[in-house]
């Protein structure tokens, strides 16, 4: 017995954001639809094996001209150590200086990619 379900995708992989269906038979990906440019089926086959993202936060910075410095990880990480990642990033402290693309924290939640520092952050003085 077949069993057919469909998905229904906003493609993130650029600025058109297209919408993108996607035909599941027995939980596996059947026919993909929707999308205006190779990346949105890629990026649907993606967010429906192993979805991944970008994390985006701030770490406190003591003794510097700013009190907070971006960070951001170098490339996305699985979508489930999301949580261990923030946890992480909420322990941190910095010290300035802080210089942008430096690692803040190395292979954040295990997953062999680096949290880094998005901005310069020069010491108060």
């Amino acid at each position: 017995m077949i069993l057919k379900t469909y998905k229904e995708l906003i493609c993130i992989g650029c600025p058109m954001g297209c919408p993108v269906s996607v035909e599941m038979e027995n939980g596996s990906i059947g026919d993909i639809s929707g999308y205006s440019c190779p990346r949105g089926k890629s990026y649907a086959e993606k967010e429906l094996t192993s979805p991944e993202r970008t994390v985006t936060s701030t770490v406190p910075v003591d003794g510097g001209f700013f009190r907070m410095v971006p960070v951001k990880t170098e490339h996305d990480i699985p979508k489930e150590k999301i949580f261990a990642c923030m946890d992480q990033i909420h322990r941190v402290r910095l010290r300035a200086p802080v210089k942008a693309g430096e690692a803040v924290i190395k292979n954040i939640a295990g997953t062999g990619i680096d949290l880094i520092a998005t901005r310069s952050i020069s010491a108060a003085g």
